[in-house]
């Protein structure tokens, strides 16, 4: 069975509901970063349309910037028109979604490494709160799955932010316009894979790598997250063939 056909998460109407009003400056570049976030964050899922006028309608503004935000994010290949002018999120084949995955665990893990070269105490002290914070979400019985990715969001771009290097944080940000969709409503439809993956294993090998200063191992651990995840998807049939 695909993975699009055993979601159950929330649709495109309840994410909506989640966005707040927006002031009146730069309207467009406040759409673009909350509609990314949606994405980032998995509370949209691959092939799930947006409707502009509801989009405009949760945010408080009129469609203008909403359709400048869309067309952004059109651009990064986050989302896409379908013939009938829909806007919907891409939904990825198991190729395109491999070698995306090998393609971040080459940059993510740049970024990791360089994290434990520059990381600060404070940017330490942020990425151990991200990452127990995700080990006890996912030691619960019944975790909340939507924290749950959120709280996994968080602890990788803890380690990003702590890389030093904002251009390469943004490359990381694109990547995941593409793949927050597919991670993210695979953990929603396969709650298992918290409790018996290997992404707690693999977060606290990241952080006792970045503590340490190895870059070595904080890159490897990063890379067999990313890998491990992918593997998980695609072996289970999550996505179409190509």
């Amino acid at each position: 069975m695909h993975l699009l056909s055993s979601y159950s998460g929330m649709s495109s109407t309840q994410a909506l509901d989640q966005l707040p009003i927006l002031q009146r400056r730069t309207l467009g570049g406040s759409a673009y970063d909350h509609l990314a976030e949606l994405l980032v964050s998995g509370r949209l899922a691959p092939g799930e349309r947006l409707s502009l006028r509801d989009v405009a309608a949760a945010l408080g503004v009129s469609v203008m910037p909403v359709r400048e935000a869309v067309s952004r994010l059109v651009a990064d290949r986050a989302l896409e028109v379908a013939p009938n002018r829909a806007v919907r999120v891409p939904v990825m084949i198991a190729s395109g979604f491999r070698a995306l995955a090998e393609t971040r665990m080459a940059i993510e893990g740049l970024a990791a490494a360089r994290a434990a070269q520059h990381r600060s105490e404070p940017q330490l002290a942020a990425i151990g709160a991200a990452e127990a914070a995700f080990r006890a979400i996912a030691e619960q019985d019944t975790p909340d799955r939507g924290h749950a990715v959120r709280l996994n969001r968080d602890l990788h771009f803890a380690i990003y932010d702590a890389s030093g290097l904002p251009p390469l944080r943004e490359i990381i940000v694109g990547l995941w316009l593409k793949a927050g969709p597919v991670l993210n409503l695979d953990l929603r439809a396969h709650p298992e894979r918290l409790r018996h993956g290997s992404a707690v294993l693999h977060h606290a090998e990241a952080l006792a790598a970045i503590r340490a200063q190895d870059a070595a191992a904080a890159s490897t651990a990063i890379a067999a997250d990313i890998r491990d995840a992918a593997d998980f998807i695609i072996e289970r049939g999550g996505l179409p063939e190509d």
